[in-house]
């Protein structure tokens, strides 16, 4: 019983629940990613290396058919690796300039400036609490 209700309470922290919701959202947008790299950013690399299929690139070392040194699966799985890193990048970089910049938006003043004493006073204020100066409206 006793661990029955521990789990519940470690399942029903925020914690757990948000990793959770994070794996999944990874997951989905893992496919996005890949589709991004595969779809677009690779065949523009074909192009500019002339059409070239890294994946062919390989080194027969023995006699068997099993003897290969697959360097090229290699280099496009690097290629393909910086590409998702990069694109992580700059969508990350993307969502947290967006981020910072909703942060800056700064919120209205609920106080002025009395323009007798030049202290702060509520916004509402007919007379300043300071210098007692009736304020106009």
């Amino acid at each position: 019983m006793k661990l029955l209700k521990e789990f519940r309470e470690f399942i029903s922290r925020g914690n757990v629940i948000d990793m959770a919701v994070g794996v999944i959202i990874g997951g989905a947008f893992t496919g996005i990613v890949n589709s991004l790299v595969n779809d677009l950013f690779m065949p523009l690399l074909g192009l500019l290396t002339g059409g070239m299929n890294f994946a062919a690139l390989s080194v027969q070392i023995g006699p068997g058919e099993e003897d290969v040194l697959r360097y090229g699966a290699f280099i496009a799985a690097v290629i393909n690796f910086l590409l998702i890193a990069l694109v992580l990048f700059l969508l990350i970089k993307t969502i947290n300039s967006l981020r910072r910049k909703k942060e800056e938006v700064p919120a209205p003043t609920a106080v002025k400036t009395c323009p007798y004493c030049k202290s702060e006073i509520h916004i509402d204020a007919a007379r300043c609490p300071h210098c007692t100066s009736e304020l106009q409206k």
